[in-house]
């Protein structure tokens, strides 16, 4: 009977983890076609495209996992990394086959160091609500 807990409760975080990231990216396309809006019918600079997509990105995560790690009541801040992670990791590997010339650099780095935080963050402030 104990073994059966275990793995509802894995079931379960897993489940939380995928809920986390699917809110975190649509929550990252609304916000990028709303921004895609206001470059094409504003005089905003595409100098700003990279600090704003680091911010969709940071505060999609952080929706995501407080969304995610709401209900499991324990161990937030390691399951909103892992939000963070697998969501980071997700957008690089499609970046990679969708564009053959990828390469990591300074900027893959930051955003990895940015999703994992903001998991974090957002899976603290998921658990204490």
């Amino acid at each position: 009977m104990n073994n059966i807990q275990v793995e509802n409760n894995n079931n379960n975080m897993i489940a939380r983890i995928m809920k986390g990231l699917i809110f975190s990216f649509l929550i990252t396309l609304i916000c990028i076609f709303i921004f895609s809006v206001v470059l094409t019918y504003s005089d905003v600079s595409e100098n700003i495209i990279p600090i704003v997509i680091i911010v969709l990105t940071f505060v999609s995560i952080l929706i995501g996992s407080m969304i995610g790690v709401r209900k499991i009541n324990k161990n937030g801040m390691l399951n909103g990394a892992i939000i963070g992670l697998i969501y980071v990791m997700l957008l690089y590997l499609t970046s990679s086959i969708l564009n053959t010339g990828f390469t990591a650099n300074i900027y893959t780095i930051i955003m990895l160091i940015a999703g994992v935080i903001s998991g974090v963050i957002g899976g603290i402030i998921g658990v204490n609500m």
